[in-house]
């Protein structure tokens, strides 16, 4: 049986969990905290990683994508190339401009850190730039990428809340508010599978806080 390996308040673990619950595959989960994780499975010790039975898989989107192919039920790709290839682009937006522009604010965001007022100015230019952009690909009608939920919305569903409330916190302003997120969110805030990330991720925060004192 696959074993999904990492803690459930990271948000590319919830990725590929997300993914994992949408296509029905059976699958267990290890707990694997950074800093504790099995660096012959995940050589940069980053999560989640992902046990088959042919070995071993890091990287969230590489995991989804083995998932698709390997698991083709219930697919999260659409069977057109370029309906496949825009659901591609969108998760490319999301990740390589959206939250990893923010994730260099999640530390004073987040977890009681400190970023420069340098870093703010930096990133907040380069947000200002991404996210119109990424308005561009993204369709939220009523899925992130389409009419049918897709591996965009795996991606979606864990990064846009994070990019949302750390532009609040860090900048005074959600820098998504004037996109559609907090209705699409609602949306998919509806469906079994999110509603148990979503409270596994809650359940894993708390855990991890605990740990800290």
């Amino acid at each position: 049986m696959l074993k999904l390996c990492g803690f459930a308040a990271s948000n590319y673990y919830n990725k590929a969990k997300l993914a994992l619950l949408e296509k029905n595959i059976p699958f267990e989960e290890e707990l694997a905290w950074l800093g504790e994780t099995d660096t012959t499975a995940s050589p940069l010790g980053k999560v989640p990683y992902l046990r088959t039975d042919e070995g071993s898989l890091s990287e969230s989107q590489v995991i989804v994508e083995y998932l698709e192919a390997r698991y083709p039920q219930t697919p999260l790709v659409p069977a057109d190339p370029f309906a496949a290839a825009k659901v591609r682009e969108v998760v490319t937006y999301l990740e390589l401009y959206l939250e990893l522009t923010a994730r260099e604010l999640y530390a004073e965001a987040f977890f009681g850190g400190k970023v420069s007022d340098a870093v703010k100015e930096r990133q907040h230019k380069l947000l200002s730039r991404y996210i119109p952009a990424f308005a561009q690909v993204a369709t939220f009608s009523p899925f992130i990428a389409g009419d049918t939920f897709t591996m965009a919305d795996c991606a979606a569903v864990v990064h846009l809340p994070l990019v949302s409330s750390c532009t609040k916190i860090i900048y005074g302003n959600d820098m998504l508010a004037e996109l559609p997120v907090k209705d699409y969110l609602k949306r998919m805030g509806e469906r079994p599978h999110v509603q148990k990330v979503n409270a596994d991720r809650k359940a894993n925060v708390e855990l991890m806080m605990s740990r800290r004192k």
